[in-house]
């Protein structure tokens, strides 16, 4: 599987609820969706639908078991982090469900930290 990004993700980000600990994706970065373009390996894509109150589905490479985030999500999308080479240009904005986050992990930034989904003002 490979796929190249015409530029840099938009925003970095880290959940800490036990879904995304466990698939080892709770570093996230979102991408615009005219800027992810498929080189190879997008059939070997395989996807597991999420349940509420769970927002994104799961895709990950059918050959290594990459998580991958979920590519083709909309106009703006979650990828794995870890799935890029190079830097991303972007540092974490933000850590989500820290009520979840297992006692060993500490956070060593200084990013906002929200207890669950954070949640867009009406502003």
């Amino acid at each position: 599987m490979a796929f190249s990004l015409t530029a840099p993700p938009t925003m970095m980000a880290t959940c800490h609820c036990s879904r995304c600990r466990k698939v080892g994706a709770s570093t996230f970065v979102f991408v615009e969706a005219e800027t992810f373009h498929w080189i190879s390996g997008q059939d070997a894509v395989a996807r597991f639908k999420a349940e509420p109150p769970s927002r994104y589905d799961r895709c990950f490479c059918r050959h290594c078991g990459t998580a991958l985030g979920e590519p083709g999500g909309g106009a703006s999308f979650p990828i794995n982090a870890q799935c890029l080479d190079d830097d991303p240009q972007v540092r974490a904005r933000f850590h989500e469900f820290v009520v979840e986050k297992p006692d060993w992990y500490q956070i060593c930034d200084d990013a906002v930290q929200f207890a669950a989904h954070p949640v867009k003002s009406a502003e």
